[in-house]
């Protein structure tokens, strides 16, 4: 327990509501501020994708006890499903027993905002926060950005709101604040796989299902009441685009020629395709993420990445367990609280970014290719023969807690030697052979 503070964070979202969770325990007065209605009782649909906690999540939602609650509504997912023009391939993610779990995101935000009010967090909605002075940590709430405005002050203030964040917003009119954004040329929009008539699931509900097009891929994630949440993710402008797909007929041809099981399970395609909005997706850096000992940013509010990784929940979510972890470690000495919070984060921050992008590549055009795949297999085979010399890269970001910036470095390592590995004659058929592994371990006395 610390000395109570009056603290108010800025946004209802994942991290906002699990944030608040910490600070209740550790005794303070938690106020939360959203713009938006209370999604409890709205309907939440049309521009989601599905999230895919994992270890770090898990350790954050642990940490403060409401783990199990969570683990109610999730569904474990230990292998890709691979879904090919003319054929259907199995990839498991890790060694035996690891998952990650499917949670819908509008579910999973329902259920958190629940637990943050039960460990006694007040909630604010449809209240505009549109500045902070920094300084004094007071948050300006109005109608309109031009209207006029009630201040309220607090000791501290925490932005967990989001890429287009207030908080940052005005932190980004100091001096020497490093601040960029970039979109991808590619897009996502959401369509629904529904259940059959008896609630089962149409797909294998234990898989990450993708169909990786090169350019472009749909994916789909299971939900509790049986069905799935697909994204299609597709450039906006070109041959194969969202730009190119302008009525019904073009759009069931285009599924029909480049996802053609999907088909038969997505009856409502052409209605869902018009109907949801096409999303834009966005890597967001800034520094420094915090003010003094007043006001501090939080998960995407300072770091959102491109979802390909499934980590950006998870990151977030970390943030939260190393800042619990300075507060532990300092004490009531909220300045370096903060200053060592930014410091630690960071860097990992920008290595999963850099590692959401590249894997956009390895699920939209690797893992239709054959040669992926085989490096893939080797890697779990010597892994499992050595787990203290080798852990794979997804395995580092996914089933670990291990800092990404070591996962990014050890990986790029890991990869150089695969490369080595694959030129070797007759790879395909001695791929689990003596000689194969000597050559990695070989190579691993190289580093």
């Amino acid at each position: 327990m610390q000395t109570p503070k009056k603290i108010a964070i800025v946004g209802s979202g994942l991290v906002g509501s699990l944030l608040a969770i910490y600070l209740k325990k550790a005794g303070h007065t938690v106020h939360i501020y959203d713009r938006s209605p209370d999604i409890r009782k709205i309907q939440f649909s049309g521009r989601s994708i599905n999230l895919a906690m994992s270890t770090r999540g898990w350790k954050a939602l642990d940490g403060v006890g409401v783990g199990e609650a969570v683990r109610q509504i999730a569904i474990p997912m230990d292998k890709r499903a691979i879904h090919l023009v003319d054929a259907l391939k199995f990839q498991n993610y890790g060694q035996e027993g690891e998952s990650i779990y499917s949670i819908s995101r509008g579910t999973l935000n329902r259920k958190m905002i629940d637990l943050a009010e039960e460990a006694g967090a007040e909630f604010f909605f449809e209240h505009k926060v549109w500045d902070v002075t920094l300084a004094e940590a007071t948050i300006h709430i109005g109608e309109t950005e031009r209207g006029e405005w009630e201040e309220r002050k607090y000791d501290m203030v925490f932005g967990a709101d989001g890429a287009f964040s207030r908080i940052r917003h005005r932190m980004q009119r100091q001096s020497m604040f490093n601040y960029s954004q970039e979109f991808l040329n590619i897009g996502y929009k959401e369509l629904n796989i529904p259940a059959n008539k008896d609630d089962s699931h149409k797909l294998d509900k234990n898989s990450f299902h993708i169909w990786p097009r090169g350019e472009y891929m749909l994916i789909a994630l299971p939900n509790l009441d049986g069905s799935f949440t697909c994204t299609l993710f597709m450039p906006f402008e070109g041959e194969n685009s969202f730009g190119s797909l302008k009525d019904r007929k073009e759009v069931e041809a285009f599924f029909e020629k480049n996802f053609p099981d999907s088909v038969e399970v997505i009856p409502d395609l052409a209605e869902d395709y018009f109907k949801n909005p096409t999303s834009t997706l966005v890597t967001m850096k800034c520094f420094p993420w915090t003010y003094s000992n007043k006001v501090a940013l939080i998960g995407d509010a300072c770091h959102a990445i491109v979802p390909f990784y499934g980590q950006g929940m998870n990151a977030g979510f970390e943030d939260i367990t190393i800042l619990h972890e300075m507060i532990l470690k300092y004490g009531e000495d909220w300045e370096t609280i903060f200053s060592e919070y930014q410091k630690s984060r960071k860097p990992n921050a920008d290595a999963i970014a850099e590692l959401s992008y590249r894997n956009f590549m390895e699920m939209s055009s690797k893992t239709a290719d054959d040669k992926f795949l085989l490096q893939k297999k080797i890697e779990k085979w010597f892994s499992g023969k050595h787990p203290d010399k080798w852990i794979p890269l997804y395995s580092r970001v996914t089933f670990s807690d291990r800092p990404y910036v070591e996962a990014l470095a050890i990986g790029d390592f890991q990869n150089a030697i695969m490369e080595e590995v694959l030129k070797m004659d007759n790879i395909e058929n001695i791929w689990n052979f003596p000689e194969v592994e000597n050559k990695i371990l070989e190579l691993l006395l190289c580093q």
